[in-house]
């Protein structure tokens, strides 16, 4: 059985293209009812799915996801919202007075949906279906709060499109366990275990692609220099900051 789940966990990717064929009413339920089974802050389940199909709400979407088609071609898009609303209104209904609008349930509560989020990606994933996490949905909040009309205390923390795939990428190189797993305590990289972590990741085809095409030297200044610039990165953070406040978590 493990073996199983291994296999589909490392055969994960990324699809950007998809077929037109809609996800039946009740694959997709028992994909997002296993979203609600993972873990959680307290078993208060404080985060919200919201699922859009309905094609002219896609179309807004798409242009508040840098308008990448994906998220047209796809026939489900999930916005996993951090959402304290629900709970609060709830206590407030049991003759008690919530304190829930603030950094730390903001954190708690990104968590429990990012969770979900991981558990719908799975399950998505066992029914041939592909996926695609949509980074954006932090970039552009306060639009994505409109558009999904997100009541004071919920925000998006990620996205998923979700359909049946277009497409069969390469798997996407990822560093070797010890670069992410710490024995006890934090251990400092030196500078040779960096060169011997990163090895893989810079000698693979992706990387001489994409340094081609950015004209760059090294992969790092692919990152820093095309994809997330510090420019963008400040923007980016004074907007979700605006959205945080305007929802009232901060």
């Amino acid at each position: 059985m493990y073996q199983n789940i291994r296999e589909q966990i490392a055969a994960h990717r990324s699809i950007r293209q998809y077929l037109p064929d809609p996800v039946a009413e009740d694959t997709l339920r028992e994909i997002l009812e296993a979203g609600t089974c993972a873990s959680n802050t307290g078993n208060m389940q404080v985060y919200s799915m919201v699922v859009t199909r309905d094609e002219s709400l896609r179309k807004q979407l798409w242009e508040v996801h840098f308008r990448q088609n994906m998220v047209l071609q796809a026939p489900v898009l999930i916005t996993f919202c951090a959402d304290v609303h629900r709970f609060s209104r709830w206590c407030e209904a049991r003759n008690t007075q919530p304190a829930y609008h603030n950094l730390l349930w903001f954190c708690n509560a990104s968590t429990d949906a990012v969770l979900a989020s991981q558990n719908v990606a799975l399950a998505a994933e066992s029914f041939g279906l592909g996926v695609c996490y949509l980074g954006t949905a932090v970039y552009n909040a306060g639009r994505i709060i409109d558009i999904l009309q997100l009541p004071e205390g919920v925000i998006p923390v990620t996205a998923m499109v979700m359909g049946y795939p277009d497409e069969q990428p390469p798997l996407t190189g990822r560093l070797p366990a010890e670069a992410v797993i710490h024995a006890e305590t934090y251990h400092e990289y030196s500078n040779e275990q960096l060169d011997c972590l990163y090895a893989g990741l810079e000698a693979g085809e992706q990387t001489k692609k994409l340094l081609e095409i950015n004209k760059k030297e090294t992969l790092a200044q692919v990152f820093v220099e095309r994809r997330y610039t510090r420019k963008d990165n400040e923007a980016a953070s004074e907007s979700y900051l605006k959205a945080m406040q305007r929802q009232n978590f901060i």
